[in-house]
């Protein structure tokens, strides 16, 4: 009888110690494991929108097509964009015409300089030889020869000045020039900005655009998703942040066809909203009075990349699909987080 009543306590005590150590692995698994259930696929989104205003004129490609770096995504009315080019290039002709021109005025410009240069120094010299010639020749011959080398020096000074102002001329309609070249470069690059081309490789979203319409600058009417920019953003509790460490290897199990991924950790977010302490006035913090018991552990984001070179062949990827996320510390050097 005594034997029995042994027998049972030793079974109901292991029962309860096997119960109580599962428990607390599982509490711990379930509070401190490094894993969420609470994980999303994201993707780099560009969204695009023409630089130039117009109608649209073709539309090459229909939503969720893929499409690669440079393809033709929609082309916006060319007409008026093709005379601004030609008008611009009609300005360029005619100032750097004006600017041959300046060049021409000033080549003559000099040359009536060094004439008049050349006969000031004949008159001045033909003043000097009467001057000093004196009483031989006539005062009233002495003073015009001075008369007129000071005529003609100041008729060298007029070419020289007429001179200045000519390479005023030049460098204005040079000036002119570049301002027509800057303008011409403007009206072909906008030309060149009708045609919306891809900046990466990836799928046509949410086209909102249709032949016809008339897309304004800067207005998005479709967006892009990189393909080659899929990573995970892991939702995890602030509990188990101590056990991650960036470049730990991660399972990935996507929701979807419960396909296997492999990925690394490449970072932990730095700060999230907090929703109970918001602003008040006067720029102070607006506490709350209250006090819940039962609190839960915050999530922070922690981005994960995905390897590609291990991914099965046809998986597919979209940007806000879940998947649980499971780091495996032990299998790579510890390395803290910066």
């Amino acid at each position: 009888m005594k034997t029995q009543t042994v027998l049972r306590f030793l079974m109901t005590a292991t029962v309860v110690v096997v119960a109580a150590v599962l428990g607390h692995a599982l509490w711990r698994h379930y509070m401190y494991s490094p894993w969420t259930r609470d994980g999303r696929v994201r993707a780099e989104v560009v969204q695009i929108a023409p630089d130039v205003s117009g109608l649209v004129r073709q539309l090459p490609v229909v939503d969720n097509q893929f499409v690669r770096k440079g393809d033709l995504l929609m082309l916006i009315d060319q007409d008026r964009y093709r005379n601004a080019v030609a008008q611009a290039q009609a300005n360029l002709n005619a100032a750097e015409a004006s600017a041959r021109a300046a060049g021409a005025n000033i080549s003559s410009a000099l040359a009536a300089a060094a004439a008049r240069k050349a006969e000031f120094e004949m008159r001045q010299e033909q003043s000097d030889r009467r001057q000093k010639m004196g009483d031989l020749i006539a005062r009233e011959d002495r003073n015009d020869a001075v008369s007129t080398a000071n005529s003609a020096l100041a008729s060298w000074h007029q070419a020289q000045a007429g001179g200045t102002q000519a390479s005023a001329a030049k460098a204005q309609a040079q000036a002119a020039v570049e301002q027509a070249q800057v303008a011409l470069d403007l009206a072909t690059l906008n030309l060149q900005r009708t045609e919306v081309r891809a900046p990466v490789d990836g799928y046509v979203t949410n086209l909102d655009v249709r032949v016809g319409d008339y897309a304004a600058t800067g207005m998005p009417r479709l967006a892009l998703i990189d393909s080659h920019s899929y990573y995970i953003y892991g939702y995890f509790e602030e509990t188990k942040l101590p056990h991650l460490r960036i470049g730990d290897p991660v399972k990935i199990r996507l929701m979807s066809g419960g396909t296997h991924l492999d990925g690394k950790i490449t970072g932990v977010a730095r700060g999230i909203t907090d929703a109970d302490n918001p602003t008040g006035s006067d720029l102070l913090a607006n506490v709350n009075p209250t006090f819940n018991w039962v609190r839960l552990a915050q999530r922070v984001p922690v981005r994960i990349a995905i390897d590609t070179d291990t991914m099965p062949e046809g998986t597919l990827l979209a940007a806000g699909m879940t998947a649980t996320i499971e780091v495996q510390p032990g299998l790579a050097v510890r390395k803290p987080v910066p």
